[in-house]
Protein backbone atom coordinates (compact mmCIF):
# COMPACT_ATOMS: atom_id res chain seq x y z
CA UNK A 1 0.00 0.00 0.00
CA UNK A 2 2.66 1.94 0.27
CA UNK A 3 2.41 3.70 -3.59
CA UNK A 4 5.96 2.46 -4.76
CA UNK A 5 8.39 4.67 -1.73
CA UNK A 6 10.64 2.85 -0.05
CA UNK A 7 9.49 0.57 3.08
CA UNK A 8 11.02 1.39 6.17
CA UNK A 9 11.01 -2.22 7.31
CA UNK A 10 11.84 -4.19 4.14
CA UNK A 11 11.92 -7.36 5.85
CA UNK A 12 9.14 -7.42 9.02
CA UNK A 13 9.39 -10.45 10.95
CA UNK A 14 5.53 -12.48 10.25
CA UNK A 15 3.86 -14.19 13.12
CA UNK A 16 1.76 -16.95 13.06
CA UNK A 17 -1.84 -15.91 13.59
CA UNK A 18 -4.06 -17.65 16.12
CA UNK A 19 -7.06 -19.72 15.51
CA UNK A 20 -10.66 -18.17 15.31
CA UNK A 21 -12.78 -18.44 18.40
CA UNK A 22 -14.59 -21.34 18.59
CA UNK A 23 -18.17 -19.89 19.71
CA UNK A 24 -20.47 -21.79 21.86
CA UNK A 25 -24.38 -22.56 22.39
CA UNK A 26 -24.42 -19.58 24.60
CA UNK A 27 -22.41 -17.38 22.80
CA UNK A 28 -25.13 -17.36 20.23
CA UNK A 29 -27.77 -17.53 22.24
CA UNK A 30 -29.45 -13.46 22.19
CA UNK A 31 -31.29 -14.40 25.77
CA UNK A 32 -27.81 -14.42 27.25
CA UNK A 33 -26.30 -11.61 28.60
CA UNK A 34 -23.16 -11.83 26.81
CA UNK A 35 -20.25 -8.75 27.87
CA UNK A 36 -17.49 -7.84 25.53
CA UNK A 37 -14.01 -9.21 26.14
CA UNK A 38 -10.90 -9.32 25.61
CA UNK A 39 -10.69 -11.75 22.56
CA UNK A 40 -13.74 -10.39 20.96
CA UNK A 41 -11.93 -6.74 20.82
CA UNK A 42 -8.82 -8.62 19.47
CA UNK A 43 -11.02 -10.82 16.87
CA UNK A 44 -12.06 -7.09 15.46
CA UNK A 45 -9.03 -5.92 15.33
CA UNK A 46 -6.54 -8.96 14.41
CA UNK A 47 -7.14 -8.47 10.39
CA UNK A 48 -6.50 -4.68 10.47
CA UNK A 49 -4.50 -4.18 6.78
CA UNK A 50 -0.85 -2.76 7.79
CA UNK A 51 -0.59 0.42 5.79
CA UNK A 52 2.67 -1.07 4.62
CA UNK A 53 2.82 -4.21 3.49
CA UNK A 54 0.11 -6.94 2.59
CA UNK A 55 -0.28 -8.39 6.32
CA UNK A 56 -2.55 -8.17 8.44
CA UNK A 57 -1.74 -6.25 12.43
CA UNK A 58 -1.77 -9.84 14.02
CA UNK A 59 0.79 -11.55 11.46
CA UNK A 60 3.24 -8.56 12.26
CA UNK A 61 2.55 -8.70 16.33
CA UNK A 62 1.78 -5.01 15.75
CA UNK A 63 -1.37 -6.63 17.75
CA UNK A 64 -2.11 -9.50 20.62
CA UNK A 65 -4.90 -10.37 22.62
CA UNK A 66 -2.52 -9.83 25.60
CA UNK A 67 -2.09 -6.45 24.98
CA UNK A 68 -6.14 -5.66 25.26
CA UNK A 69 -8.25 -4.90 28.03
CA UNK A 70 -12.12 -4.52 28.56
CA UNK A 71 -14.19 -3.66 31.02
CA UNK A 72 -17.65 -4.03 29.93
CA UNK A 73 -19.19 -2.79 33.02
CA UNK A 74 -17.53 0.56 32.94
CA UNK A 75 -17.67 0.58 29.18
CA UNK A 76 -13.91 0.55 28.53
CA UNK A 77 -11.12 -0.75 26.46
CA UNK A 78 -7.78 0.06 26.06
CA UNK A 79 -5.62 -1.64 23.57
CA UNK A 80 -2.07 -1.60 23.18
CA UNK A 81 0.10 -1.58 19.93
CA UNK A 82 3.48 -2.39 19.36
CA UNK A 83 5.29 -0.84 16.23
CA UNK A 84 7.47 -3.13 13.95
CA UNK A 85 10.25 -0.24 14.51
CA UNK A 86 11.13 1.99 17.04
CA UNK A 87 11.15 4.75 14.38
CA UNK A 88 8.10 3.51 12.52
CA UNK A 89 6.73 6.42 10.39
CA UNK A 90 3.49 4.52 9.87
CA UNK A 91 2.23 4.57 13.92
CA UNK A 92 -0.12 7.19 13.85
CA UNK A 93 -1.95 5.65 11.35
CA UNK A 94 -1.95 2.50 12.57
CA UNK A 95 -2.87 3.36 15.86
CA UNK A 96 -5.66 6.06 13.95
CA UNK A 97 -6.85 2.61 12.38
CA UNK A 98 -7.72 0.73 15.57
CA UNK A 99 -9.31 3.61 16.80
CA UNK A 100 -11.70 3.97 13.84
CA UNK A 101 -12.30 0.20 13.56
CA UNK A 102 -13.24 0.20 17.35
CA UNK A 103 -15.48 3.69 17.27
CA UNK A 104 -17.79 1.91 14.43
CA UNK A 105 -17.83 -1.16 15.40
CA UNK A 106 -18.49 -1.30 19.51
CA UNK A 107 -21.28 0.80 21.13
CA UNK A 108 -21.36 4.26 21.68
CA UNK A 109 -21.34 4.00 25.41
CA UNK A 110 -17.13 2.76 25.37
CA UNK A 111 -14.62 4.81 25.79
CA UNK A 112 -11.66 3.85 23.56
CA UNK A 113 -8.03 4.43 24.85
CA UNK A 114 -5.45 3.22 21.78
CA UNK A 115 -1.65 3.79 22.48
CA UNK A 116 1.60 2.51 22.35
CA UNK A 117 3.14 -0.06 24.26
CA UNK A 118 5.31 1.62 26.13
CA UNK A 119 9.09 2.12 25.01
CA UNK A 120 8.48 0.56 21.84
CA UNK A 121 8.71 3.81 19.95
CA UNK A 122 10.84 6.73 20.14
CA UNK A 123 8.26 8.54 19.57
CA UNK A 124 5.09 7.05 21.50
CA UNK A 125 4.49 10.83 23.98
CA UNK A 126 3.53 12.03 20.90
CA UNK A 127 1.50 9.62 19.07
CA UNK A 128 -0.42 8.49 22.18
CA UNK A 129 -1.20 12.39 22.84
CA UNK A 130 -2.59 12.54 18.97
CA UNK A 131 -4.69 9.09 19.80
CA UNK A 132 -5.94 10.18 22.84
CA UNK A 133 -7.25 13.84 21.20
CA UNK A 134 -10.93 13.43 19.98
CA UNK A 135 -11.13 16.70 18.15
CA UNK A 136 -7.64 15.73 16.24
CA UNK A 137 -9.00 11.92 15.41
CA UNK A 138 -12.25 14.14 14.07
CA UNK A 139 -9.96 16.47 12.02
CA UNK A 140 -8.27 13.21 10.74
CA UNK A 141 -10.98 11.60 9.75
CA UNK A 142 -12.63 15.10 8.04
CA UNK A 143 -9.31 14.69 5.91
CA UNK A 144 -11.11 12.88 2.76
CA UNK A 145 -7.25 11.70 1.41
CA UNK A 146 -6.41 10.50 4.84
CA UNK A 147 -9.75 8.49 5.47
CA UNK A 148 -9.49 6.75 2.13
CA UNK A 149 -5.76 5.40 3.93
CA UNK A 150 -7.68 4.29 6.58
CA UNK A 151 -10.13 2.72 4.86
CA UNK A 152 -8.00 0.33 3.18
CA UNK A 153 -6.05 -0.62 6.60
CA UNK A 154 -9.69 -1.50 7.13
CA UNK A 155 -11.38 -3.67 3.67
CA UNK A 156 -10.92 -7.37 3.60
CA UNK A 157 -8.57 -9.15 2.04
CA UNK A 158 -8.42 -12.93 1.57
CA UNK A 159 -5.88 -14.42 3.86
Amino acid sequence: MSGGTRLENANPLIFQRSGERLLTATDEDEDVADPIDDREIFDLIRSINDPEHPLSLEELNVVEQMRVNVNDRESMVSVEFTPTIPHCSMATLIGLSIKVKLLRSLPDRFKIDVHITPGTHASEDAVNKQLADKERVAAALENSQLLEVVNQCLSTRTM
